[in-house]
Parts: C-alpha cells; sequence; structure tokens
C-alpha cells in the first residue's frame, strides 16, 4: 500500500492509480507492503520473497465510512483554511509555516471513525516515539503523553481522547488534495496456465547500488542494474522481461489471468490473488528494475485513444482489454517492471506496520510525520474526517497532499478509482507543538486560528 502507495503536478487527476496512469508518475501505494514505486523506499524490506501458504481470506472490512456499491460521490462543504502566502517550495512542515487550526472538539469526527483511528494510532505509537522526524514538528517525546495515556484509555471514549491530547494545526496554506488507493484483487493460480502471466519475484542478478558509497556528492542516489562481463548495465525492460530475459533467473510467485490487471497491480505495488479454490494469496513489493515509469494514461490521451469519459481506470482497462495488440505495446512503453515477494497478514504501510481500509492515509514524511493522526475537510463527504497517516507513495509529495487507503473489494476499487477530493487539511499534534515552533521559529504566520 503505502504505499506503494505518492504532488503531482496535475490537479484534475482522478485518484492515485489514476493519477500514475495519467500523471506520468508511478504512485504509493501503498498495498501491503508500501512500495514507493518511483523510489527506493523499500529497499529495506527483505528482498527474498517468503514462501507461506495462502489463507482463506474474505477481504471484509468495518464501513467506517458508508461508502457505497456501486460507489456514489456525495459531495460535501470543506471547511475554509486560513488565508496565508506560503513560502516558495518550502522543504518540509515546519518551513512552510504552521498556525493554529480550530478546537479538535469542533470537528465534524463521528464515533466510528474516532475509533478506528484511535486503534491505528495506538498501533503506531511506538513508531512515533522513535523516529526522526523530518517534518520539523515534532520530537519523538512530544508524542510520548498521549501514546502514555492512550495505553489506557477505553476505546469506547476515543473523540474525548483526541480532544484532550491534540491541537490542530494547519500547514502552509492547508489547500487538501486527496486521491485513494486500494488493494486490488486479480485471479489467478500457483501452477502455470495458458493465456496466464508470471508474477516474478526479484530476479538473482538485480544488483543495486548505492551511488553515495562513491562520491559524498551522489549521497542519497541509487540505481539498478546487472552485470554483463566486467560492466554494470541498466536492468532488463518490461518488453525484455515479458520476452523471456528472466528464464533462470526469477523465481515465479504464481500466474495471473489477465497481463492487464497484472501491469495495474505492479502500478499498485501489492495485491491478493483469488485461486482457483477461493484461497487468497497476498504479494507485495519487494523491488523494481530500476527504470523510469511512464503513465501510459497520459500516452493514450495525447494521442486521442481515450473519449470523453473513458480517462478513469476503469475506461483504461476497458480500452486495454478491447485493442490486446496495441495495448500490450502501449503498456510495454512504461519500461518500469515491478518483482513482488509473497505476504503473510494484513496490508503493510512504510512505518511496516498494517494499514487499515477507510482510516489509514499516505502523506509526504518531509510534511507529515508517519503515525500522526489528520483530519481532512473536503468536497467529498466519505473522504472527510480523521485519517491517519501511515504509508507513504512516490506520487505523494508535498504539503496537505493525502492518498486514502480503502480497503480490498470491489466498493473500495470504485472509491479509490474515482476519488479526488479538495479542501482543506489540519495535523492533531500534541498540544503546545504549534506555540513551541512559533516561539523557535517566530511565528510565519499570525492571526487567527483558521475557524472560530
Amino acid at each position: 500500500m503505502g504505499g506503494r502507495l505518492g504532488g503531482l503536478g496535475l490537479p484534475t487527476l482522478m485518484a492515485t492509480l489514476l493519477s500514475a496512469c495519467v500523471g506520468g508518475v508511478e504512485p504509493p501505494r501503498s498495498g501491503p507492503p508500501p512500495v514507493d514505486r518511483t523510489d527506493d523506499r523499500s529497499d529495506d524490506r527483505p528482498n527474498e520473497p517468503v514462501r507461506v501458504h495462502p489463507s482463506r481470506d474474505t477481504g471484509a472490512s468495518p464501513n467506517i465510512r458508508g461508502i457505497q456499491s456501486p460507489a456514489r460521490i456525495v459531495g460535501a462543504v470543506p471547511m475554509l483554511a486560513s488565508p496565508v502566502v506560503p513560502a516558495v517550495e518550502p522543504l518540509n512542515a515546519a518551513a512552510a509555516g504552521v498556525i493554529p487550526g480550530p478546537p479538535i472538539a469542533s470537528l465534524l469526527i463521528d464515533d466510528v471513525q474516532a475509533q478506528a483511528a484511535f486503534a491505528a494510532f495506538v498501533t503506531s505509537c511506538p513508531s512515533l516515539v522513535r523516529r526522526n522526524d523530518t517534518s520539523g514538528l515534532t520530537r519523538g517525546a512530544d508524542w510520548q503523553p498521549a501514546c502514555t495515556a492512550a495505553a489506557s484509555t477505553d476505546r469506547r471514549n476515543a473523540r474525548t481522547f483526541f480532544a484532550q491530547w491534540f491541537e490542530a494545526a494547519q500547514i502552509g496554506d492547508g489547500k487538501a488534495f486527496a486521491t485513494g488507493y486500494y488493494e486490488p484483487e486479480i485471479a489467478g493460480s500457483l501452477e502455470r496456465r495458458d493465456g496466464y502471466a508470471p508474477i516474478y519475484a526479484r530476479p538473482n542478478d538485480l544488483i543495486d547500488v548505492d551511488l553515495g558509497t562513491f562520491s559524498t556528492s551522489l549521497k542519497g542516489k541509487k540505481i539498478r542494474g546487472r552485470v554483463d562481463r566486467s560492466n554494470l548495465v541498466p536492468y532488463y525492460d518490461r518488453t525484455a522481461i515479458e520476452q523471456g530475459a528472466l528464464s533462470g533467473k526469477a523465481p515465479i510467485l504464481a500466474w495471473a489471468r489477465d497481463p492487464v490487471e497484472l501491469f495495474f497491480l505492479q502500478i499498485q505495488g501489492s495485491g491478493r490473488l483469488r485461486l482457483p479454490d477461493g484461497e487468497i494469496l497476498r504479494i507485495g513489493y519487494a523491488t523494481q528494475n530500476g527504470r523510469d515509469y511512464t503513465g501510459i494514461g497520459a500516452l493514450m490521451k495525447s494521442r486521442g485513444l481515450l473519449q470523453p469519459g473513458q480517462t478513469s481506470m476503469q475506461g483504461i482497462v476497458a480500452w486495454l482489454h478491447a485493442h490486446p495488440a496495441e495495448g500490450q505495446a502501449i503498456m510495454r512503453e512504461n519500461k518500469s517492471f515491478v518483482f513482488f515477494r509473497e505476504l503473510e497478514g494484513a496490508p503493510l504501510g512504510a512505518l511496516g506496520l498494517p494499514v487499515t481500509g477507510q482510516v489509514s492515509a499516505a502523506a509526504d514524511v518531509k510534511f507529515v510525520p508517519l503515525g500522526a493522526p489528520v483530519f481532512l475537510s473536503l468536497d467529498r463527504q466519505d473522504a472527510s474526517g480523521l485519517w491517519i497517516a501511515q504509508d507513504t507513495g512516490g506520487a505523494i509529495k508535498g504539503s496537505n497532499r493525502f492518498d486514502t487507503f480503502w480497503g480490498a473489494g470491489a466498493a473500495a476499487k470504485a472509491t479509490a478509482g474515482g476519488m479526488a477530493g479538495r479542501g482543506t487539511a489540519y495535523l492533531l499534534l500534541p498540544i503546545g507543538t504549534v506555540a513551541r515552533l512559533n516561539q523557535a521559529n517566530g511565528a510565519r504566520y499570525g492571526g487567527p486560528s483558521a475557524q472560530p
């Protein structure tokens, strides 16, 4: 998820998956485990696939936000952020400016949302108190009082807990944009079948290179490739892999019935295989081939292949199915190729912790402490309310940019695929954080709270 679950610079994108297709940037998304599809976020995760037995799993989760199937968009009027002149391209949240938000008790958070978010927050507490917060907003010790209190708080008192231990903060201009992602499910098999496409684990000849070990000027830069004689060369691209370049070089975890669905599962970064006997096998991002990601939706739109009303993920998939030869050629223009590993248990986010449908969200760690609660007031009723930032994504960049996780199943897919909510975001930070930041750095923005 997560992550693998990431700003696009295209404010009209409809959802994380579609943003990847149309925006030319590979998304989060986050699914199990979180995968930053355009960088090396998952390099610290195990690279070798782990063989597990499929477990029967319906994927059902509580309908915390009242989503409907078939999906129906219910509009809402978002809260207004305080008008500010934000810093140009701030490096993190502290540089963007922090001002007080409305009282927590005034936010529209119902008991069901609060209790679900409380459970996710408790799970995130160990990471919050030990992580280095690159947003510049908090220190690990800042979260300790709330985390200690949470351990002895009855879940039924979740709303009171958040109001007692947190304050709302607006980051920069507070203008939020939220997309959605989900845990996709596709048909598959553990045995090879005619027309099925292989799902590969990490190849044994794929090499990760940290360029920072060779030069300090290259710190933070990484590449992937393979050795050809005495040279390090780019790894095989999608076309070469689909034409058999990995024969004898990579384990095959399973087989996907539909190559188009497998292509989109690679974009999502993780998902579920439903086997012929009804069993579910979860697979997640292990790594990718090091090639740049190309969003095929942008290509198709620029070439006039998508008519009005076809620019959703569902429209793109329908076109690819209707034009198999042309569709394969277009998909191969995306040279990036994702390798998977088998997973056991629930999908994981960037914290290495389970993510929860309708509760967890992906955010940019430079602007949101991972594990922190976030309140979204959007023009979409289903996405408004309390979320916990537990994931990241390659296309989720910048302040007030979020990717909401909706779980698995048809309703989750429909909701995430059409999610493009705009409004206002407030971070819930330990009480006293805003005053401390403004006292230490000088108040970047003065004025009253964002809301009366």
